[in-house]
């Protein structure tokens, strides 16, 4: 029987977890000892999704004078279509509209259209594109950013698919 899945906050119990699913995720991976250091960074705001005391999935941003720069989103290859990257974005959308910040904004491969209209139906529009900004593959960046007006614009569109965390 699975168990369902919590958002939490992140911990420093999460850390190795999380460096695992980053080199899962990405060919550029932040390791464990660049995750650790974002428990001590004032600016860092992450949540972790944790299922049978594993982390499967997490989204971390920095909040600069009320702007938010998504750094990480990542769900493990197993437990993606569930709903739980959208359920993180809501931890972020939740903590931007507490904390008054204007926006979001992330990077994203421009291949990784999956990515890419999650965040759109979540409100991200295209802002431009970074050139080169990836590497191992080389690929530019889609620049994406959700606007917030006081407050308004917090939630994903209703069209987001399967949203339920099991």
């Amino acid at each position: 029987m699975e168990h369902s899945i919590r958002i939490v906050p992140m911990g420093s119990e999460h850390v190795m977890d999380m460096a695992d699913l980053e080199a899962a995720c990405f060919s550029e991976a932040w390791t464990a000892a660049q995750l650790a250091y974002e428990l001590d960074n004032p600016h860092a705001v992450y949540f972790c999704a944790v299922h049978d005391g594993r982390t499967v999935g997490f989204a971390g941003m920095h909040n600069v004078l009320g702007e938010g720069y998504i750094t990480n989103v990542a769900v493990l290859e197993e437990f993606r279509r569930r709903g739980i990257a959208y359920a993180l974005l809501q931890e972020l959308f939740e903590y931007a509209a507490g904390h008054a910040m204007a926006f979001l904004t992330l990077e994203v491969r421009q291949s990784n259209d999956g990515a890419i209209r999650l965040y759109e139906k979540c409100g991200f529009t295209r802002q431009g594109i970074r050139r080169r900004f990836y590497q191992n593959p080389s690929e530019d960046a889609l620049l994406m950013t959700k606007f917030f007006v006081s407050g308004e614009g917090t939630d994903c569109d209703e069209d987001t698919g399967d949203r339920e965390l099991l």
